[in-house]
């Protein structure tokens, strides 16, 4: 059975999406906001966490997006308007792949190693992508407690060289850098249309948009946390700090003593990252199949996570070393795709939604 138990979506919300923004998002925020970096960062947290609570409430009718869509306005529509989000799933993985890419090169090779090494990571989502969600629901089971824990062992063992006066005064840097900060760093926050595409797979309990909206808020706690703990450590050299999560605690006084024992945390947080950096390939794949897939097509969805996976394989290769590029792009010249995905669609959903209600009283 493909569903998802609210536990599992709970677990996603609280301890897997949150892991996927301290990479590179925090130095992207300094790069603005400077010591304001809180404050675009829980803009977008709130908002998100507001769409998803309304995309929650869509799950209580046990539909998937492409039913809710072609029951209000027919198939036809909906294969289009689902295989336009895969399009967007496709293009918003890439920023998170060359990232996943970086952050593997630089922290876990003393030298630089080929494309070949990091090709095996599409081998694995490939695999990951064909399978049905509640695999990666079963996954979570086991990843949210790692993620937990080494979250807050990286937190612990940071907090004590972390300098809180750094973040004042607030709002210093001016509302436009606020503003930029939080309109170039609406890439990271995919969570509420990744949610879509868990629709019509959630073993819905009672109260769950409420336990959602207060998971994800945990989370979205924890990472601001980190965020001025980082700032709090870094200052004014917070912008050049790449990968912040492996080095905010290096300062640690036991370190001399006990060795870097944060790269056990950082280990453990980088295989969720691996699980998360996947999860809009997959949302993108199962729209395509749910438009164009049927029963008889038994191997369509490992035919489709085969060729693209092999796609973005591709893209990377072709991408090495075009970060900075990449980001300015996908951050910057072309935002508003984010917010458009993001938070006006699924919006657009539950109006659907409420307007179908309405013509069947």
């Amino acid at each position: 059975m493909n569903k998802i138990s609210t536990r599992q979506l709970l677990f996603f919300l609280a301890a897997i999406a949150p892991v996927g923004k301290i990479i590179l998002m925090p130095t992207n925020l300094v790069h603005y906001a400077k010591n304001d970096l809180l404050f675009p960062a829980a803009m977008n947290f709130l908002l998100q966490a507001g769409v998803i609570f309304l995309v929650l409430l869509l799950a209580k009718r046990n539909l998937s997006l492409h039913d809710l869509i072609a029951n209000k306005l027919g198939s036809v529509a909906a294969k289009i308007i689902l295989s336009i989000f895969s399009l967007f799933f496709f293009f918003a993985a890439l920023l998170p792949l060359v990232e996943q890419k970086l952050f593997v090169q630089s922290v876990f090779y003393d030298t630089l190693p080929s494309i070949v090494a990091f090709s095996s990571f599409f081998i694995f989502s490939a695999y990951m992508c064909a399978k049905p969600l509640s695999s990666f629901g079963r996954t979570w089971d086991i990843l949210a407690p790692l993620s937990i824990a080494a979250f807050a062992g990286i937190l612990f063992l940071s907090v004590k060289s972390t300098d809180f006066g750094a973040l004042a005064p607030a709002f210093g840097t001016g509302a436009k850098s606020v503003f930029e900060g939080f309109a170039y760093n609406m890439s990271w926050f995919l969570d509420s249309a990744i949610l879509l595409s868990f629709l019509g797979k959630i073993d819905y309990k009672k109260g769950l948009p409420w336990k959602g909206l207060l998971c994800y808020l945990a989370g979205a706690a924890g990472v601001l946390f980190f965020l001025a703990i980082f700032y709090g450590v870094f200052q004014d050299t917070a912008v050049n700090q790449q990968f912040a999560f492996t080095k905010v605690a290096r300062y640690f006084s036991g370190i001399e003593t006990l060795g870097r024992i944060d790269y056990l945390f950082i280990f453990a947080l980088a295989l969720v990252m691996a699980f998360y950096a996947i999860l809009p390939l997959q949302a993108g794949i199962d729209f395509l199949r749910q438009s164009f897939g049927s029963r008889e097509k038994r191997f369509f969805p490992a035919l489709l996570s085969v060729i693209v996976n092999a796609v973005m394989l591709g893209l990377t290769i072709f991408l090495d070393y075009q970060y900075i590029t990449l980001n300015d792009a996908i951050t910057v010249k072309v935002f508003w795709i984010f917010p458009v995905f993001c938070l006006l669609l699924p919006l657009l959903a539950l109006l659907l939604l409420i307007r179908r209600r309405r013509e069947t009283e």
